[in-house]
C-alpha cells in the first residue's frame, strides 16, 4: 500500500444546543441542536464512498458519526485525541461575555492566540501534536482508504496548519463553518489540501 492514496474528509460538527458564539473546548459537551443535525445531514446527503468513519468522542460529533455509520453500514472508530482544544476558564463563555468582563484577556488572545491562552487552556503546541499524531496514525493504519473524520473547528485548523505548514498564530484566520467539509489526500507521505469548508447550502457570491 506504499503508493496508495488516502483521502480524509474532515467534517465539522453542526451547531450545538445553545447556538454558536460560545467557546466550546473539550470541557463542554453540548449535543447537537436540531439545526446542527440538519446542517450535517445536508452536507453529507449526496456524498459517498467512505470506507469508515472516525470521530471525536464529544457528543456533538459522536452522535452524528454513529447515526451515519449505521445508515451506511460503515465501521466507526472513536479517537479520544480528536477532542477539541481546551479553552480553560473560557469554556462555555460567549465572545460578548468575554468582551464585557475580560476585555483585556480577549483582545490579548485575538492579537496572539499562541502566547496569550486563557487560564488553564491547552497550549496550541500540545494540541497540534496530538492532532498530528492522529493524522499520522490514520494515514498509516488506513492507507488507501477514504475516511470521514467528524471533528471540531480547532481540529480542522490544526490539521490544515500542519499540512500547509502554517504557524499556529495563523490558524484563526481560517473560517470553518458548522458542518463544513475539508478534504485532504496523502500519497507517498505527501499530504495535500484538496477542498476547504465546503457546504452545499452556502453559495459564494462573486
Amino acid at each position: 500500500m506504499k503508493d496508495a492514496c488516502t483521502t480524509l474528509d474532515y467534517l465539522r460538527h453542526g451547531e450545538p444546543t445553545g447556538g454558536g458564539g460560545r467557546y466550546r473546548g473539550h470541557g463542554i459537551d453540548d449535543p447537537l441542536s436540531e439545526k446542527g443535525w440538519a446542517q450535517m445531514k445536508t452536507t453529507v446527503a449526496d456524498l459517498s464512498g467512505w470506507s469508515r468513519i472516525v470521530s471525536s468522542p464529544l457528543s456533538r460529533c459522536q452522535a452524528f458519526a454513529k447515526w451515519l455509520s449505521q445508515q451506511h453500514d460503515l465501521p466507526l472508530n472513536i479517537f479520544g485525541d480528536l477532542r477539541e482544544v481546551g479553552f480553560g476558564t473560557w469554556e462555555g463563555a460567549t465572545r460578548a461575555e468575554l468582551l464585557a468582563h475580560r476585555p483585556d484577556e480577549y483582545h490579548a488572545f485575538q492579537a496572539d492566540p499562541v502566547n496569550n491562552r486563557p487560564d488553564g487552556a491547552e497550549s496550541l503546541q500540545d494540541f497540534s501534536q496530538r492532532i498530528v499524531n492522529v493524522l499520522d496514525h490514520l494515514i498509516d493504519q488506513y492507507a488507501g482508504e477514504h475516511l470521514l473524520v467528524v471533528a471540531h473547528a480547532g481540529v480542522i485548523r490544526a490539521t490544515l496548519g500542519h499540512i500547509i505548514q502554517a504557524p499556529a498564530n495563523q490558524w484563526y484566520r481560517v473560517m470553518i463553518n458548522h458542518a463544513g467539509l475539508t478534504r485532504f489526500t496523502s500519497k507517498n507521505q505527501n499530504a495535500q489540501l484538496i477542498l476547504h469548508n465546503w457546504r452545499p447550502d452556502i453559495q459564494v457570491t462573486p
